[in-house]
C-alpha cells in the first residue's frame, strides 16, 4: 500500500504494529514491561504512525526546499494554525512517543498507553481532516 493512496491506514498500521509489538514481545510485570527494546521500537513506530497521519492534513513537507527533512517546529507551526487543542496533543506526543520511550524506552505501563492513546487522538483527528 502506498502512503499517498492511503495514509490514515498506514498511519493505523503503525499503530497496529506498536501495539504488537508491546503486546508479544515487550513483556509485562505488574505495571512496567520489561523489554526496553520494544518499547523504543513501538514507541517510534507509534510516532511514525502519527507523522504519516498528520502529513496528509498539514501537509508540511510541500512548504521544505528538496532535500529538506520536516522537524517538531514544522509540525508545531503547522498545527497552531489549525487547532491549538491538538498543538498540546502533538508536542504531548512528540514528547512521550519520540522522546520518553523511543529515546529512553521508558517502561512504565501508563506512559506507555498514555503516549499510544494520544497519537490515536492525533491519528483519528487527521482522519476526520483527511476525509474533508
Amino acid at each position: 500500500m502506498k502512503i499517498k493512496d492511503n495514509p490514515i491506514g498506514e498511519a493505523e498500521r503503525y499503530m497496529q504494529n506498536a501495539r504488537q509489538m508491546l503486546s508479544e514481545k515487550a513483556g509485562k510485570d505488574g505495571d512496567y514491561y520489561t523489554d526496553k527494546k520494544y518499547i523504543k521500537l513501538a514507541g517510534h513506530a507509534a510516532w511514525c504512525g502519527v507523522l504519516v497521519a498528520l502529513d496528509s492534513v498539514l501537509k508540511v513537507n510541500e512548504n521544505l526546499k528538496k532535500g529538506q527533512r520536516a522537524d517538531i517546529k514544522d509540525y508545531q507551526q503547522a498545527m497552531d494554525k489549525i487547532d491549538k487543542k491538538m498543538l498540546r496533543a502533538l508536542l504531548n506526543s512528540y514528547e512521550t512517543l519520540h522522546k520518553v520511550l523511543g529515546y529512553d524506552g521508558n517502561l512504565n505501563y501508563k506512559v506507555v498507553q498514555a503516549g499510544l492513546g494520544e497519537a490515536q487522538e492525533l491519528i483519528n483527528w487527521a482522519e476526520k481532516r483527511y476525509a474533508n
